[in-house]
Formats: C-alpha cells, sequence, structure tokens
C-alpha cells in the first residue's frame, strides 16, 4: 500500500536531521518511509528494531494554535518507546517563554512506556507531570505520544495480529466486526487513494460498450454500434466515499469538507463521483425530474438512486494529482435510505442507446467499492470496546477540570449581579470599594496565577486564522476555562462593551489596579495626564492590535512572537519566572502603573484595543449621568481612573472600564456637586420662614421705670 508522497517526504525530512541512533537507540540505518501508519524501519545491521514515525502522521495532532505538533516517535518491536523528539510546533504558549529543556524533559518522560503491555487508564492523570504555564499544549503532546503509540502497534501486530492481515488460520475466531475509523487523517494524493482501495475506477471504452449491447443478444441494438474509435474512451468513472473523514478531506478539501460533516446526520453517508469521457453518468434526468437515472447504489437486498437535492456539483477534486474531470458530483445519501460504510456495495452505470422515439435498450456496469481496512477500526463488543478508544481529549479535561469550571462560573455569576444590581451597590461605597477589591483579588490569585486563564490577543489571531483556515471546536475546547472566559467576554460585550473583561476578569489588570492602589496607600504621586494627550497616547493600543493582525494574516508565528508586546505570559502564566528581559518589561510596565493607573490598558494593550473595536456594538447603557455632568461639574471626569469621561461628560465607551467608580459618584450625596446642590436646596425648603421665626421669639421684657428720655 503507497503511502502519501507529501508524507512520506515530510517524515523523510525530519528522519534526516537526526542520526539514526538518536531517534531510535542502538539503530545504524532506517529504512524509507513506508505503509499505513507512515513509518521508517529501524534496524541495526540486518536486525529490525522497531519503525520510527510522526506523530501527525497517525492522529491529529493539534493544539491551542489549532496548527499541528510534530514529534517525531522511535517504537520498538515490543511496544516499548524508545525515543521522541519535539521537531515543530506551532504553540504560542511554549514558543517563547518555557524553556525548551523542560519541555524536552516532558517528552523524555514518556521513553520506555509501553501502552500495550500496561494500557493507559481513562481519567487517570498523565504519566508524566504537567509543567505550568503550558498545560494544554502539553497534554495534546502527550495524547499524541500515547494513542499514536497505540495506533502503530496495533497496525504492525505488536500485542495481535496486525491490522489488515491475511486469511486466520483454520480455526480461529472470526474477525471482529469492523467501524468507520472517524480520525480525521492527513490528506492523502489522488494516486494513494486509488493505490490503496479508497477511490475505485471503472473505465469502459466504446468496444466495451458495443460488446455487451451485442450480448444482450437484440439486434436492433447491437445493430447501432458508437460510431466512435472503438479505442476510445467511453466513460473513466471515479466514485470515493467521502463520508470517512481522511478520504472526504483528502478528496474535497477542508473547506468542503467541513461543510459536508457539519450537515450529515449521524451515520449518514455521503459518495464522490467523477468521470470523463463521451457518456455522461449524470444525463438529463435529474433536471427534468429531479432525478438522476444513470447511477445507482446497490447493498445486498437494498438499493437507491440519488435525487436532486442530494446533489452538489464540484468544479473539481481537491486531492494532489487528480486529473480534471468532466464531471464531478458530491451525493449524499437520502435520508430514507441506508448505506452500510463498513459493508461492500456498488455503483451501478445505467448505459442506453436510443433505438427509436419511444424504444431504447439499456446495459448496466458496476463499479465494486469496498471501504479498505486502513479507515476502519474494530467495533465494541459487548464485552466492551474493542480499541478501548477514550473520549476526545478536550473532553477529558473538561471532566478533569469541572471543579474549576464550577468556580469560575460561580465568579461570572457575581459579577453578572454586580452589574444588574450596580446601582443598589454603588449607594453603599464602601460595600462598593470592598466587593470591586475582593473581585479583583479573585481575578488576579485566582483566574489568573492558579487557573491561568489570561486571555491574549493571540487567541484573537488564533481565531480568525482558524476561521481562515481550517476551524475545528475542539481546539478552542483544549482550555475549559479559556474558552468560557472568551465566551462570557463575547456575550458581555453586548451589554458592557469591553468592560467586564478589562475592568473586572483580567488578571493582569487586576495586578495593575491593585499594585496602584497600594502605591496611593503609600504616598506616591499620581502623574495628571491632559485631555488631548490622553487620547493620542490611547490610539497606540489600536496601532500595535492591527499590525499584530497583518501580520497574522502573513504568519502567525511572527505575530504570535511580536504578541510578547503582552506581559500576560510573563506577569501571569510563569509568574515572573522567565529571561531577565521578559520580566524587566513586565515590571516596568507595573511601575509605570503606579503613577499612571493602568497604563498598559490605557495605551499599549492590543487586546483592549481588539475588545474595543466591536465596542459600539452594544445595545444597552448602563451608565447614569446628570445633564450637570460636564458641564460645570467635572468631577468625574478627573476621578475617573482611566480618563474614560470626556470634558463634556459623556463616557467613552471604547476607554470605559465599567469600574463604577463614576456611579458611586452619580449616587454619592457627599462627593456628587449636583446631588449636594439637591441636598442643600431640600434642607432651605425644609427651614421655616424667617417671619415665622420671629413671631415665635419670646417679646421683651417692659420696664416700669422711664428711660431717661422720657423725661424730655
Amino acid at each position: 500500500m503507497l503511502a502519501l508522497p507529501a508524507q512520506a517526504q515530510r517524515l523523510a525530512h525530519f528522519l534526516s536531521a537526526f542520526p539514526p541512533a538518536e531517534l531510535f537507540p542502538g539503530a545504524d540505518r532506517l529504512g524509507p518511509p513506508e505503509g499505513k501508519p507512515l513509518a521508517a524501519r529501524a534496524y541495526a545491521g540486518s536486525q529490525p528494531l522497531g519503525h520510527v514515525y510522526l506523530t501527525t502522521d497517525v492522529v491529529n495532532t493539534r493544539g491551542y494554535s489549532s496548527k499541528p505538533i510534530d514529534v517525531i516517535v522511535g517504537l520498538a518491536d515490543n511496544g516499548r518507546i524508545t525515543g521522541a523528539r519535539l521537531v515543530e510546533h506551532h504553540e504560542p504558549i511554549v514558543l517563547i517563554g518555557i524553556p525548551q529543556s523542560k519541555v524536552d524533559a516532558f517528552i523524555q518522560g514518556y521513553v520506555g512506556l509501553n501502552f500495550i503491555e500496561s494500557p493507559p487508564r481513562h481519567g487517570t492523570p498523565p504519566p508524566v507531570d504537567i509543567i505550568s504555564g503550558a498545560t494544554v499544549t502539553l497534554m495534546v503532546i502527550g495524547d499524541s505520544i500515547t494513542r499514536s503509540a497505540i495506533a502503530v502497534a496495533r497496525a504492525h501486530g505488536i500485542g495481535g495480529p496486525p491490522q489488515g492481515a491475511g486469511a486466520v488460520a483454520a480455526g480461529a475466531a472470526t474477525p471482529p466486526a469492523r467501524q468507520v475509523d472517524d480520525t480525521l487523517g492527513p490528506a492523502q494524493s489522488w494516486q494513494a487513494l486509488l493505490d490503496n482501495g479508497a477511490v475505485q475506477r471503472l473505465h469502459l471504452s466504446v468496444a466495451d460498450v458495443n460488446q455487451a449491447f451485442a450480448q444482450t443478444g437484440r439486434a436492433d441494438a447491437a445493430s447501432r454500434p458508437e460510431t466512435d474509435d472503438p479505442a476510445d474512451t467511453f466513460i473513466d468513472l471515479y466514485a470515493a466515499l467521502v463520508s470517512v473523514p481522511t478520504i472526504g478531506r483528502s478528496l474535497l478539501g477542508d473547506a468542503t469538507w467541513q461543510h459536508l460533516a457539519g450537515r450529515l446526520q449521524p451515520g449518514q453517508q455521503a459518495v464522490l463521483v467523477a468521470g470523463n469521457g463521451a457518456y455522461s453518468f449524470k444525463g438529463s434526468g435529474y433536471v427534468r425530474g429531479g432525478i438522476f437515472d444513470r447511477i445507482e447504489v446497490i447493498q445486498q437486498e437494498s438499493s437507491f438512486r440519488f435525487r436532486d437535492r442530494n446533489h452538489q456539483r464540484l468544479a473539481d477534486v481537491a486531492a494532489a494529482g487528480a486529473p480534471s474531470f468532466a464531471e464531478v458530483a458530491l451525493f449524499v445519501v437520502p435520508e430514507d435510505a441506508t448505506l452500510d460504510a463498513a459493508a461492500p456495495w456498488r455503483l451501478q452505470l445505467m448505459v442506453q442507446r436510443v433505438l427509436s422515439v419511444q424504444n431504447k435498450a439499456f446495459v448496466t456496469f458496476d463499479l465494486p467499492y469496498e471501504l479498505p481496512l486502513a479507515y476502519m477500526r474494530p467495533m465494541a463488543s459487548a464485552s466492551g470496546p474493542a480499541d478501548d478508544a477514550p473520549p476526545a481529549l478536550w473532553k477529558q479535561i473538561w471532566h478533569a477540570k469541572q471543579g474549576q469550571v464550577a468556580i469560575l462560573a460561580i465568579g461570572l455569576a457575581v459579577l453578572v449581579g454586580i452589574f444588574f444590581f450596580q446601582d443598589q451597590l454603588a449607594r453603599r461605597p464602601l460595600m462598593y470599594d470592598r466587593l470591586r477589591l475582593a473581585f479583583l483579588a479573585f481575578a488576579l490569585f485566582w483566574i489568573g496565577w492558579y487557573a491561568q486563564a489570561q486571555l491574549s490577543v493571540v487567541n484573537v489571531l488564533t481565531f480568525t486564522t482558524a476561521l481562515r483556515t481550517e476551524f475545528r471546536w475542539d481546539a478552542f475546547l483544549m482550555d475549559p476555562l479559556v474558552f468560557i472566559m472568551w465566551c462570557a467576554t463575547a456575550i458581555s460585550m453586548v451589554f458592557w462593551n469591553r468592560g467586564a473583561f478589562c475592568g473586572w476578569l483580567c488578571p493582569f489588570g487586576a495586578l495593575q489596579e491593585l499594585s496602584n492602589r497600594l502605591a496611593k496607600r503609600l504616598g506616591v504621586k499620581q502623574i495628571a495626564v491632559r485631555h488631548g494627550v490622553n487620547q493620542r497616547l490611547a490610539t497606540l493600543k489600536y496601532v500595535i492590535f492591527l499590525l499584530l493582525f497583518g501580520f497574522s494574516l502573513y504568519d502567525l508565528a511572527f505575530a504570535e512572537r511580536l504578541a510578547e508586546v503582552e506581559p500576560f505570559k510573563t506577569a501571569i502564566i510563569l509568574r515572573f519566572v522567565r529571561d531577565w528581559p521578559f520580566v524587566v518589561f513586565a515590571v516596568a510596565l507595573l511601575v509605570a502603573g503606579l503613577v499612571i493607573e493602568r497604563f498598559f490598558c490605557r495605551y499599549l494593550c492590543p487586546l483592549g484595543a481588539a475588545l474595543a473595536i466591536p465596542a459600539r456594538l452594544r445595545i444597552f447603557n448602563w451608565l447614569r449621568r446628570y445633564h450637570e455632568c460636564g458641564n460645570p461639574c467635572q468631577r468625574c471626569n478627573i476621578e475617573c481612573p482611566v480618563q474614560a469621561i470626556e470634558p463634556t461628560g459623556s463616557i467613552n465607551p471604547n476607554e470605559c472600564i465599567q469600574c463604577l467608580h463614576c456611579q458611586m459618584l452619580y449616587h454619592h450625596e457627599g462627593k456628587c456637586p449636583h446631588l449636594i446642590q439637591k441636598k442643600a436646596k431640600r434642607e432651605r425648603r425644609r427651614a421655616p420662614p424667617q417671619e415665622a421665626v420671629l413671631k415665635r421669639m419670646p417679646s421683651p421684657k417692659t420696664d416700669a421705670t422711664p428711660s431717661p428720655s422720657s423725661n424730655f
């Protein structure tokens, strides 16, 4: 069975970069990459030792960046892992920050393990301790090593008979029933699909068709042969079961395959049919009556035809090296029909010959199809799954982090309560201040330093890149806390723009605000930035984000390096345990934040800019203002910690972090000038008139002795 040339070149490239003994201790040479899964045989002289393979050729290894993570692994003939090396990745967390030595040490922890003799138990922790700061990435690497070792061992008969082995010996048990392997493997070339039987072909010449009509015994049909050269191609027909993930991805391309996979019902199949030659497998019947009458799918006693609603016209076949076809059609099996993908079936082509206006002759040709064993796996038996296949890695991670998910959900519920009851809270300044301090501490210590759920502009760049290339939900579900934080942030933007995250949930933002509060307590003088200067400096973060976004369109890995303008990884993910230039940069930003509150948030944060761009789309405005705000009162403008309030009194939603300080002032009768004036007016209205006061005053006592002036 031929391997995909592109895969072979890729594995061969990595093999050539290392001496054989470095990949497989004791080996002095490696054979060519071959087989499925693709692997190179390791030899010591003429003695075979095992196999060397690339994990991405065996399992779909994608990390949080949604890009492949390539680990080259040596597997001995007894099932023991003899070597493993990380050779290529695009992970933003591992890319910068985690010492390569720690990553190598983690991978080396799998060397010596034998998952055939000691199969991994689902739900148990990984056999090697995870490095803090790269949890998701390293869990993906460990899972890929584990699953690929089991798959390669099974394919080569380690611990049991090899897959695709010949007939069983007499008296042996019946081979287990098989089902489609729903693993999405790497794309394969046209020739590889032909060679392994994933694509089947029916080629008919003009002579073949003439002979078939002659054998029907109908003289009228035989007397009207095709007029073309008998050696010419009458039809060159191809069929493939593209509902099988690897086959579908190879023939349809990533985008079309993802669209097809999204609309297929569980158990529903899809077939690709392509053809060249003088005869059309489509005909014109489907145009007139909505049915493709020239082809029919037959499986045992059942059969069905496709209708126009089951059909999608394709421009070409996406597999590398595929010829150009006059007709390419994608058919989805009708919902009222069934096609067992694991059982043989045939595509029957009907060829008609017009004898007169009302008389036609027909012959049929069969294109048999049977899904190769390489695309199937043993079906789960009554005693348990034959493969003992674990659930998807992201499901395992979510299950393991149920407690953290619950705590984060409670924290988000508290934040929603704060916003919905903000008026009641803002009327109680002491309670508001203490609750805000407590929530900021929760964001920093639990969300940030403990759970490491700090969002980053890298997540935005990765998401937009995935939308343009190959979007996969499981890549974003790998870290449940980050996924929940993103969902909560996206929803909150409809209500409170970027303020819910930037003002309350961002660990680095919390670190800046808490350190600034401490600086004020210690008497550190604050720098007042003029309004015009503040506006111009605030544009820097938008420029930084647009530059990062532009570079990500060209090279995501390069943009990820530039995203180190964010100190989040240094200060939060790695807790300042990093090379000194990164630590100095992060500390410098925090020092600037001691004299200008939230300095980084206001002027440099590309994530804040990315969230602020759609801020105008919010449909609610929860922040209350008086007519006097801004004219003449400027108190909120002066006291806003991020200067998000204009001198006119209006609030700039792009800069507001929803800290609710202005709402506390709005309700404070001792600080808000408007309320102070209203209170003074109320008190004056309650005061009695001066005349009434004089009337109630006691009159002075009358003296009986006349005054001296009375004598005059």
